[in-house]
This record gives structure tokens, C-alpha cells and sequence, in this order.
């Protein structure tokens, strides 16, 4: 199989901060040609490839981007030469950018197509085994022309921009894909339209933890009309498990995981009368939206083959709370520029003064434009290294299964709405610029909200732009799973 085939559809991924930069440049107000450069890393999946833009690179006008021999305007050779470097020397995929006119649709010209053929077969040669391309743009439009290193020519389906909402632009309007939404949404569909819960219809969406919060997550979404859902946990309900889990069962747990561990030959054997947590879920989706699809994965998220689970989704939630997890979590929200939201609820107390000191739920979206966990001080070096050395831990990676902390599923519920809302209103179009760049913090004992704007660093190895950060290398880098996990 070639390493970039052309029987997918390929699409263009930059973030909503790209965006804007890039169709600034574009369209000043002028109503004049100009010029830019993308370099993209390429992430080849099952049913598509995707292009994720690492850097914009603007040419200016009469220096960089200047009138050709024969009447269109060009990128000059000094200008992009250092870019195709780059390009080869770090596996990029090279774009060269301009604007027509128009609003929803756009085409290259006969011009731009001959430029194309009689430039880009040298380009190739420059570029030493990675596509080139060109793509043009229109305000809501963009189409491309891909050279492949066999000489073959694609296109791409859509450019998507992941940003505080979700925006995809095409070469022409899309035809809405046939259809009727179910009667029971219709309520929903007073606040985002019949295209808005077909959005939600044909969306797939990770859940990184089935307990208290992710089980809600799994009901929550299920009742909006998710059609496609990624249930990712290890671990086994337990009997202090079933107040918190959404329609659990007494005799989902015959046997508690305590009685189990006293029986020590027989444990596997008592384990499979405890249910697994992804079937909990799974039974409440299947509940709630009988023909949505479940992928179910009985394991940890750090081991190789169930992070690349995520890598096909439109969404993620990380209701799991280890170290090691939130790492392969942020890994791909930047690397591969999926978006997707930090959740959870928490009770602190002083168990020898036997009182509450504070109570609160977390919902902090994590974003390829906004800062990462590790900038903000939420992946703990420590504990990450006694998850990745103990055998001991490692063996109780299960969350709850060996120091339980308070919980209250009033505390899930709050924080798993607040990520479904961020979800569905980043989706459906209906989030307002800056909503993907707020930690939300409600402290219910104390009737309060706490707001944080999360820290960025530009030199972060992960959501930085440096040339050994992750950030949009898609397949060009490695996840920091753990084989055998």
C-alpha cells in the first residue's frame, strides 16, 4: 500500500488561531490575490488522511508574492525555497496558499493548474518522498490539488478548523445527507437545527474512564444523539461503585472486589461476576440510542493499541484520573489536533479533624490552541513515574481500587454536564469565540465559580510550535504510551 494513498478522503485540520491568521492574510478587505504557505504533518488513517497544519507562514505582498510572466500572481523562489527544506528535513507536507473571490465555492483557475504541472513534479524532487500541494482559498470555500510522490493528484473533502467550535469548509456546499431526525430530538432541535443534530448523529467521541463521571458522560451523550462512542476503562464495578454509576444494578456486582482478592487462585474466576464498567456504559447507550455504535475496550489507555483507539474521533473525554493517562491524553489533543475536555470532581477532607474542607468539579477543555496540562501544572512528574515503575501501582491502575477518596455522583453530574455542553455547543457551531480557553472550577459547598485562562508556553515540547514539539507531527512522532499495559 503506498504510504499516502489516494483512495481516502483526505482532509486539511488547522486550528481556530491558524485560521484566523491565515484568512486575514487573505482577505484584508482588498479584494485582492494573496499569499501563504502551510506546512502539515500527516496522519494516515482507515477511511482518510489528514493533514494538520503546523505552521502559517504569510508571504508579503510585492516582496513574496509578487506578479508572474504570465499574469497570475506567484510565490517567489527565494521565498519558499527555506520552506521545502523544511518540509523534506522534517517530514512536512509543503502547501502553497492564495485567495479567489466568490463566498462558498472555489476552484483553481486554468492558469493555477498549468502552474501546478509545470512546477510541482520539481517541487517533488525537493522535497524527497513527501506530497506538495496548493490550496485556494474563498472566504467560506477552499479547494486543493495534492501531488503524491507516485505522481498522483488528490484533492481534499473538507478543511476542518478546531477551534472554540468546530468549522468545516468545503469546495462547494455539501448535500445534505438524506435523513430524518428522530421525533424524540425534536426539542433539541429548537436549539441547534436539524443540521445540528445530524452533526451530533454522525460524530465519534471517546470516553477515557468509565466511573462516576465518565458513566454520566456515556448517558449524557447517549440522550443527545452521539451516534458513535470509544468506551475506554480497565477496571470492574465494585460494590462502593454503584451509588456513583448511572444505572448500575446489585447484581451487577455479585461478588466485591475485597472478597475476590481473599479467594487469591479463584480471583479471575470471582472477577467475572463483577461487570465491567464499559458494559455499564454501553447498556445505558444502548438504552438510550439503540443504534449508535460502541467500540468497547477493556484496558488502560496507555497501552499502544487502545490510544490509537482515539485517534479516529471527534472528541475526547478524559474522565480518568492518572497521571499516565492525562500524558497520552494531551499527547494527541496536540499532536494530532483532537480537541477534547479534562473532567472530574473531587472532595477534600480531614479525616482526623473529621470535616469537609472543600468540595469542587472540574471542566478544563484542552484544545490544540490552548495551553496543554503540562504548561498548567496538571500532569504530576512524580506520581507519573511511580505509575510508570511500581509494579505495585501499576497493577492497581484501576481508578478507586486502593486509596478511595470521597465521591458523590451530584459532584459527577455537575462536572460531566459542564463537558457535555462544552461539547455539543463546540460541534453544533453554537460556542462563542474563547469558550475553548476557560478552566471551569464550581465549588458547590461555597456557591461558587471559579474561571481560570489556562498558561501557554510557546517553547512547550508539546501544544509549542518548536521544531521537536509534538504539536501537529501526527504519524511524524511517537505517543508516550506503554506497551504491555
Amino acid at each position: 500500500m503506498d504510504a499516502f494513498p489516494v483512495n481516502r478522503a483526505w482532509e486539511l485540520v488547522l486550528t481556530g488561531r491558524d485560521s484566523r491568521k491565515l484568512m486575514g492574510h487573505l482577505f484584508p478587505g482588498d479584494h485582492q490575490e494573496h499569499g501563504a504557505v502551510l506546512l502539515a504533518g500527516v496522519h494516515v488513517l482507515r477511511g482518510r488522511v489528514r493533514l494538520l497544519v503546523r505552521d502559517v507562514i504569510l508571504a508579503t505582498d510585492h516582496v513574496d508574492h509578487v506578479a508572474g510572466k504570465r499574469g497570475n500572481w506567484m510565490l517567489t523562489a527565494q521565498f519558499i525555497r527555506p520552506h521545502l527544506l523544511r518540509a523534506r528535513n522534517e517530514k512536512l507536507v509543503y502547501l502553497s496558499v492564495h485567495n479567489h473571490g466568490g463566498d462558498d465555492r472555489v476552484a483553481f483557475s486554468r492558469d493555477d493548474t498549468a502552474s501546478h504541472e509545470r512546477g510541482y513534479p520539481a517541487l517533488l524532487d525537493i522535497v524527497q518522498g513527501m506530497p506538495v500541494g496548493a490550496l485556494v482559498f474563498a472566504p467560506h470555500a477552499v479547494a486543493a490539488d495534492l501531488w503524491l510522490p507516485t505522481g498522483k493528484r488528490v484533492g481534499v473533502r473538507r478543511a476542518m478548523v478546531v477551534g472554540s467550535q468546530r468549522i468545516c469548509l468545503y469546495p462547494e456546499p455539501p448535500k445534505q445527507a438524506p435523513g430524518i431526525v428522530a421525533p424524540r430530538f425534536s426539542r433539541q432541535v429548537l436549539m441547534f437545527g436539524e443540521t445540528g443534530q445530524r452533526i451530533l448523529r454522525d460524530s465519534k467521541v471517546a470516553i477515557v474512564g468509565l466511573g462516576g463521571v465518565g458513566s454520566q458522560l456515556a448517558e449524557l451523550l447517549s440522550r443527545l444523539g452521539v451516534g458513535h462512542f470509544v468506551l475506554i476503562d480497565p477496571d470492574r464495578a465494585d460494590v462502593s461503585n454503584l451509588p456513583r454509576l448511572v444505572a448500575s444494578r446489585w447484581w451487577d456486582v455479585l461478588v466485591s472486589e475485597a472478597t475476590a482478592a481473599r479467594w487469591g487462585w479463584a480471583r479471575p474466576l470471582l472477577d467475572r461476576l463483577r461487570r465491567q464498567k464499559i458494559d455499564l456504559a454501553a447498556r445505558n447507550i444502548r438504552r438510550a440510542n439503540r443504534v449508535a455504535k460502541i467500540e468497547r475496550v477493556f484496558g488502560s489507555v496507555v497501552a499502544p493499541e487502545n490510544a490509537a483507539r482515539l485517534l479516529n474521533c471527534d472528541f475526547i473525554f478524559l474522565a480518568a484520573d492518572q497521571m499516565s493517562a492525562r500524558l497520552v491524553f494531551n499527547a494527541i489533543v496536540h499532536q494530532y489536533l483532537i480537541p477534547g475536555v479534562q473532567v472530574g470532581a473531587r472532595v477534600v477532607a480531614n479525616s482526623q479533624a473529621g470535616e469537609v474542607t472543600d468540595v469542587f468539579a472540574v471542566s478544563r477543555p484542552v484544545g490544540p490552541d490552548s495551553g496543554c496540562l503540562w504548561c498548567n501544572g496538571l500532569i504530576d512528574a512524580t506520581k507519573l513515574q511511580l505509575e510508570a515503575t511500581e509494579q505495585k501501582q501499576a497493577a492497581s491502575q484501576r481508578y478507586g481500587t486502593e486509596s478511595p477518596a470521597p465521591s458523590v455522583m451530584t459532584l459527577n453530574a455537575l462536572a460531566a454536564a459542564d463537558a457535555a455542553n462544552l461539547f455539543q455547543f463546540y460541534m453544533t457551531g453554537l460556542a462563542v469565540d474563547g469558550s475553548f480557553d476557560i478552566y471551569r472550577r464550581y465549588h458547590p459547598l461555597r456557591g461558587g465559580l471559579m474561571q481560570q485562562e489556562p498558561r501557554h508556553s510557546g517553547t512547550c515540547p508539546e501544544c509549542g510550535r518548536g521544531e521537536n514539539a509534538r504539536f501537529g507531527k501526527g504519524d511524524g512522532a511517537h505517543l508516550p504510551t506503554m506497551p504491555g499495559a
